[in-house]
């Protein structure tokens, strides 16, 4: 359970006593630069870190969780084929003890062939199942015990320990008296069983990310010396020259700077639209080039680039506590002492008060301390956690830690902010109103080849409107002008062309009083407006707005009907903000805020009491985003707002915020279940086989008919936070 552990040869882990294996070290270089994935963990901060790193075979019993390293896929891999040997071993073994045992015998109705005295057969039989299949919870509870900690491998190993030396104790003393061998092979078996199933579990939660590991090519093409060479990905360093031709993956992070293509950005951004990229323009690490040969200059390596922390973020989110497992953990604690508090006054209340024989009161006090294990609390959240981060990645939902996970089920208010979350973040043209006797593809001609110079974002929103129209070709221009601050003025085709303000027609003697109802209604809607003139003449307006999303009106409807108040937060003029709100149907708007305000307003609402998250994608949302309970970041935007986000959407589509809260309140419902599940089954197994029942009702429960309740009770919570996954139909429209 301490992948962090690094060791330059094959041994034992300091910290559990597990076996350590070799880690592909290709993997992991390639992302963190030839690091091991799990570094720096305080326990083992001191130990020795070297070239070849080692990883566990499996976890640590002691803590049947899906902590640190969880989401490792070549760990989850070997963890669960280490698991599954240990228990098909110790189930094999265990299929002879059971048929020569009290039970197998009463349930065969008739006695097998020993070759040796039986109760010597069976000491032969599960010597190996306790030392060998068993002995990680040996080992769990010598290092927890030097630790001076209390956990379940604690509860495991004297149950099976007890069983065991009892058992061994007879074997010697009285050789034909009944013992527990059975008891206690049957303990480790199905103690076996729960972790593999939970193992598989986990390596369904990281297939997520073995993906995103593989989108990292093994080679690269790179620039050394004047000449282009292969080399492994995890030796490329900063300003390498890389060559990426049709069909490659992109190895790193970096800038082109030679060529110009388009590129597959999906598996990284969600995005199913290739993005061309030209001179200057950024490529992710893990993407495709698609259609040329282009050069860019590496400028993010190893952990720095996007791919590496987007793993890195999913693996702490799974690898950190909920709240909710902080107050598991300490149930799980003190249920440890009331395990073993309740075994020994089992043991004391049969032998000493009611006079029972030493067996009878032994078999009641293994089993009370076998059942009290609070492997299913253990288990209860970061199951879930697991599960639901691992679908939220899947979707391109990245959470930053498991309390957002499970805080973002509280979120009553939500600010958006306008501008790149609920519009495009660019102009697009809307409207184009013709006059007297042009066309309206002559008003986008003649405004477009005033514009044709120009790299101002109406300007270019003119111009794509004008291609889409197809009403090329632009004119040719004579005489242009620029007024400061009002438009354009120049000769096209003979004719004086103004396109501007209403104060630069105005100016120039052009009378716009008959339109001024359409150019009201236009400007009362939130529209930029560009008035042209011809001749003296008004010829038309175009009008241009920066477009909602295509999802935003559906993203606010949801969030309303979730119980979710929701507020738009904005720089712009309060009539564009109204439009925008309008539409969207938005309860609260707040223009004209100063970037450095932004975090101001969420602070007033928290002040309201209300949970508030926050979210955008800029620059000027950071402060607000870090303000905010819950801080959602548009994976467009920059990587200030990421890093301050604690959720990270990487598409831009607004409708994720929907996904990643239904995310988070179907994720808290599994917990509890799983936390009463766990909980129920404790507080009602431990007096039955305690035996408090058994005079009464006459209930009672074998020390191996509890190792099998206590088993199935962990494979319920596993398989239940699995079950997490039918929410993914829910996260998409």
């Amino acid at each position: 359970m301490h992948p962090e552990v690094q060791k330059t040869e094959p041994g034992l882990c300091p910290g559990c006593g597990m076996a350590l294996i070799q880690v592909e070290e290709s993997r992991i270089s390639n992302l963190e630069s030839g690091k091991s994935e799990h570094e720096g963990c305080a326990k083992h901060k001191n130990h020795v870190k070297a070239e070849a790193a080692h990883e566990h075979q499996a976890e640590m019993p002691a803590r049947h969780s899906l902590g640190e390293g969880g989401t490792n896929p070549q760990m989850a891999k070997k963890m669960e084929a280490d698991m599954r040997r240990r228990f098909w071993i110790s189930f094999l073994l265990s299929i002879p003890i059971f048929l020569y045992s009290p039970a197998g015998v009463k349930f065969l109705n008739f006695e097998l062939f020993t070759p040796i005295p039986l109760n010597w057969l069976l000491l032969i039989l599960t010597t190996p199942i306790v030392f060998w299949t068993g002995s990680i919870f040996i080992m769990g509870t010598y290092y927890s015990l030097k630790a001076k900690t209390l956990n379940m491998s604690v509860l495991i190993a004297t149950g099976v320990l007890a069983a065991y030396l009892f058992s061994v104790l007879l074997t010697v003393i009285r050789p034909d008296s009944e013992t527990f061998y059975e008891a206690a092979a049957l303990l480790v078996t199905f103690v076996l069983f729960g972790h593999w199933m939970e193992m598989r579990s986990r390596k369904g939660t990281s297939e997520a990310l073995r993906a995103l590991f593989d989108l990292v090519p093994p080679k690269a093409n790179v620039i050394r010396n004047g000449k282009e060479a292969s080399i492994p990905s995890a030796e490329i360093v900063h300003g390498d020259i890389i060559v990426l031709r049709p069909g490659d993956k992109v190895p790193v992070d970096g800038e082109i700077i030679e060529g110009e293509s388009a590129i597959d950005e999906s598996l990284i951004t969600g995005e199913s639209i290739t993005v061309v990229k030209e001179l200057g323009g950024k490529v992710i690490g893990g993407s495709v080039n698609q259609i040329a040969m282009i050069k860019f200059k590496a400028t993010q390596v190893g952990a720095e680039t996007v791919l590496a922390q987007i793993i890195k973020m999913v693996e702490t989110a799974q690898n950190s506590k909920a709240p909710g497992q902080r107050i598991a953990d300490k149930a799980a604690g003190w249920l440890v002492v009331v395990a073993v508090g309740s075994g020994l006054a089992a043991f004391l209340g049969w032998y000493i008060v009611a006079g029972s024989g030493l067996l009878t009161a032994l078999t009641f006090a293994i089993s009370a301390v076998v059942i009290a294990c609070p492997d299913a609390l253990g288990l209860a959240t970061p199951t879930a956690v697991a599960v639901g981060t691992g679908i939220g990645a899947k979707h391109n939902i990245l959470i930053k830690d498991a309390a957002t996970l499970e805080n973002a089920s509280k979120i009553n208010t939500i600010i958006l902010d306008k501008t790149g979350t609920l519009t495009e973040g660019k102009p697009k043209v809307t409207d184009v109103v013709a006059f007297g006797g042009f066309a309206e593809h002559t008003v986008l001609r003649y405004e477009a080849s005033l514009e044709a110079g120009s790299n101002h974002p109406l300007a270019k929103a003119i111009i794509e409107e004008t291609e889409r129209q197809k009403a090329l070709p632009l004119e040719p221009i004579e005489k242009f002008e620029s007024v400061a601050g009002q438009g354009l003025r120049a000769i096209i085709n003979g004719q004086v062309v103004l396109a501007g303000k209403e104060k630069l027609l105005k100016d120039n003697g052009v009378d716009i009083e008959n339109e001024r109802d359409i150019l009201e209604k236009l400007s009362s809607e939130g529209k930029t407006l560009s008035l042209l003139a011809v001749n003296g003449k008004l010829a038309g307006i175009i009008g241009a707005a920066d477009t909602v999303k295509s999802t935003a009106k559906r993203t606010v409807g949801e969030l309303k009907r979730m119980g979710i108040e929701t507020a738009m937060i904005t720089g712009d003029h309060p009539k564009v903000a109204e439009a925008v709100g309008r539409e969207l149907g938005v309860e609260r708007i707040f223009a004209e805020v100063l970037p450095e305000d932004k975090a101001k307003y969420v602070k007033k609402l928290q002040d309201e009491g209300k949970f508030v998250a926050m979210a955008g994608d800029g620059i000027n949302d950071a402060p607000a985003l870090a303000q905010a309970d819950i801080g959602i970041a548009i994976g467009a935007g920059t990587d200030v707002a990421k890093e301050t986000g604690n959720i990270v959407l990487m598409k831009s589509d607004p409708y994720d915020i929907v996904a990643a809260i239904r995310l988070s309140k179907a994720t808290v419902v599994k917990m509890k279940q799983n936390l009463f599940w766990a909980a129920i089954y404790n507080i009602l197994a431990i007096p039955v086989a305690a035996g408090v029942f058994y005079n009464s009702l006459g209930w009672s429960l074998r020390p191996e008919i509890a190792a099998l309740l206590m088993s199935a009770s962990s494979i319920i919570v596993a398989t239940n936070a699995v079950l997490l996954k039918r929410v993914e139909s829910k996260l998409k429209i």
